[in-house]
């Protein structure tokens, strides 16, 4: 069986976990797949790769393929995007960390906050946790900074007091004194925040290995998600994520293996998630796309889960 090269691009963090299994355990390779995974500095450098073809799968928000779906993505794509989930990846606990010192949300009042990019992914998550603590838009300034590692370096350095974080990012704030003000987990009983997306065009000329790769990487999350692989599974995302000091694993473990704020079994979509992902858009888009609408049948814009059922019927060549 020839090889077929498969190029990913993820956000870095723990959820990659089922990833790193995969290829570690072999589950690529026995469905023929060579799998590159790169991370991504941010949510619009990692549309535009996705466009241009640079990759073909990326591991990306929920929102990220909504928002440039609708045409109110953050980069220019130089044309209409074709993307579409094709599998969830987690829950997510999205964490409103705040500076050494900042115990309440009140406290932000009139400072400078750090996102990614401010009208996709998770920043309508952001400004719905500062809303319900009484803080609306123009109380406090956001700036683009970019993926959650680079947030929490410029959390740390002083260049703003307060971002999201997921984890492993979440826990290493902590260690340096930083304080979780509110999680997307405590507020929300349902949030799809991780799916797998790509682009139609390419799924449809290759079908067959998207196919393959969603089988594998499902391999990879049961094997994850079994509590006796715990210890190899913490050894793998120690090993491919060094910055995680050795004591933390544990926490970021919790977090990661429980599906209220982490890898959802099956890689499932939450039909109640992506309803809460829409709902935040469509009540914050219009301050940063005015005249974005929602359609009431709107979601086979987003979501094909064809080759994820077929996926489920197949067997290891």
């Amino acid at each position: 069986m020839s090889t077929r090269k498969l190029a990913l691009i993820c956000f870095p963090g723990a959820p990659n976990l089922p990833l790193f299994a995969a290829e570690a355990r072999g589950f690529f390779e026995t469905f023929g797949l060579e799998v590159c995974l790169s991370t991504t500095p941010s949510s619009s450098w990692q549309a535009r790769e996705l466009m241009n073809g640079s990759f073909h799968i990326a591991g990306t928000a929920f929102d990220n393929v909504v928002a440039y779906c609708r045409g109110d993505g953050a980069a220019d794509l130089g044309g209409e995007a074709d993307f579409f989930a094709f599998m969830g990846a987690t829950r997510i606990e999205l964490a409103l960390t705040a500076a050494p010192g900042i115990e309440r949300i009140d406290q932000l009042r009139g400072q400078t906050l750090g996102m990614d990019a401010l009208n996709t992914g998770f920043a309508f998550v952001l400004y719905d946790l500062l809303e319900r603590a009484g803080l609306a838009r123009e109380d406090y300034q956001m700036t683009a900074v970019g993926a959650t590692p680079q947030r929490l370096q410029a959390l740390l350095e002083g260049q703003c007091v307060a971002t999201l974080t997921i984890e492993p990012f979440t826990a290493q704030a902590r260690a340096h004194g930083c304080s979780v003000l509110a999680t997307s987990s405590e507020t929300y009983a349902h949030y799809q925040g991780g799916v797998f997306a790509a682009r139609r065009s390419w799924a449809t000329a290759n079908a067959d290995t998207l196919v393959a790769f969603i089988r594998a990487y499902l391999m990879g999350l049961r094997w994850c998600l079994d509590e006796r692989n715990r210890d190899a599974a913490g050894a793998i995302l120690g090993s491919r994520m060094p910055q995680i000091r050795t004591e933390l694993i544990p926490r970021v473990l919790d977090k990661l293996l429980d599906a209220r704020t982490g890898l959802t079994p099956e890689a499932m979509l939450d039909s109640a998630g992506v309803a809460q992902v829409l709902a935040l858009r469509n009540r914050f888009a219009s301050a940063s796309a005015p005249g974005t609408a929602a359609l009431p049948d709107e979601l086979a814009r987003y979501v094909d889960l064809d080759y994820y059922h077929r996926a489920l019927n197949l067997t290891p060549p």
